[in-house]
């Protein structure tokens, strides 16, 4: 949202401020603590710099990871948040500068939120050629010469980036073939909600365009410094959960061999299944499934089909089903505890775990184990 070239509204009300009261006891005359007079020093903090704080530590925690592969994903937040300082010095304390440094922030969003949602997908797939940076140099040459057809531009942008985005998730969880496997089905869902954010921030924009045509802009402040951050704060949050899904970028494997004719079904989950139960692949918790393709000398997309089509499930409930066997066997046949049997397992979060086991065995891990025990030997 920018509003670059309309006239300045007034300061944003106090909803749109965090308020924070410190009570003084002040003599008016003699500026001196007096118990007989209470008066408020109030400090406001824009609610914008509230959200920049909140991104701020999911910031700092992906650059410790320092994994490349999550350099989209940093970038993607670091724009929240210095979109979030920018707005809050607009409209908080009416710096005009603001004006021209909001509609290039905003005009880069999109952009870098699709770069990092490809780097989920093989590259071969992913590239939109010279696409990402264009929205950016449009939005600063209309600074520049047209700054009444910033607004509208970027409702344009913000819609067809989303539109992309959709396209992008129509293939599902196993679309993302760069994903972790026990991570795919949230980044997915991470990506439907970021397309929907950069849905959401370009109705607010339309609001804001019949908001000065209807009313001169008094509501303006109020639509932009609170609704639009809705916005910010959903593609910075579906971000940090999307890069827990990028695996860092190791060298290549195996090439993806160029099959001259499409094997059967059955061949290729054949060809899966011994590499699972011969080579324990499964335990690796960084596998994608463009790694297992590779492994295969299968393409990904044949993988997915076969799967879907002979096992009626999608890649990642395959490959946790091997995990949820080979977990089984270590709580009927060892004395380690639940959480060594995940890790060992091939899972990395017990959220997904037990989420898992339940699928396959309807039980917790700690009931399962109580019931199928081995009994000790003598």
């Amino acid at each position: 949202m920018s509003l670059a070239g309309k006239p300045s509204p007034q300061r944003p009300p106090v909803a749109s401020w965090i308020v924070f009261e410190v009570a003084l006891d002040r003599d008016p005359d003699h500026d001196v603590p007096n118990i007989n007079r209470s008066v408020p020093a109030v400090l406001f903090i824009p609610l914008p710099f509230v959200i920049a704080l909140f991104l701020l530590p999911r910031f700092v925690a992906l650059l410790r990871q320092q994994e490349g592969g999550n350099r989209p994903f940093l970038a993607l937040i670091g724009l929240c948040i210095a979109q979030s300082l920018a707005a809050g010095l607009r409209w908080g304390y009416d710096v005009e500068a603001m004006r021209f440094v909001l509609p290039v922030l905003a005009g880069g969003l999109p952009p870098l939120v699709l770069a990092s949602f490809q780097s989920l997908i093989h590259r071969d797939r992913a590239q939109v050629p010279g696409l990402n940076a264009t929205p950016p140099l449009v939005i600063l040459a209309l600074v520049l010469l047209a700054p009444g057809l910033i607004d509208g531009a970027l409702v344009v942008i913000f819609v067809g980036y989303a539109m992309i985005l959709l396209r992008l998730a129509y293939a599902g969880p196993d679309g993302l073939d760069e994903a972790r496997l026990d991570g795919a089905a949230g980044a997915h869902k991470a990506l439907l909600i970021a397309a929907g954010a950069l849905c959401v921030s370009a109705s607010f924009d339309i609001v804001v365009l019949l908001a000065f045509e209807w009313s001169q802009g008094k509501n303006v402040p109020m639509i932009v410094s609170n609704a639009n951050l809705l916005g910010i704060l959903l593609v910075g949050l579906t971000a940090t959960v999307a890069a827990r899904a990028r695996v860092p970028s190791l060298p290549s494997e195996e090439t993806e061999e160029d099959f001259a004719t499409a094997e059967r079904d059955r061949d290729v989950l054949a060809r899966i299944d011994r590499l699972l139960a011969d080579q324990k692949l499964f335990r690796d918790d960084t596998l994608t499934l463009g790694r297992l393709a590779r492994r295969a000398g299968v393409p990904a997309r044949q993988i997915s089909g076969a799967i879907n089509r002979l096992a009626g499930k999608n890649v990642s409930q395959y490959i946790n089903d091997f995990r949820i066997t080979e977990a089984c066997r270590l709580l009927r046949e060892t004395d380690m505890p639940v959480t060594s049997a995940m890790l060992e397992s091939g899972f990395q979060t017990k959220s997904n775990f037990n989420r898992e086991f339940r699928r396959v065995t309807a039980q917790s891990p700690a009931t399962w184990r109580a019931e199928n025990r081995s009994p000790p030997r003598e």
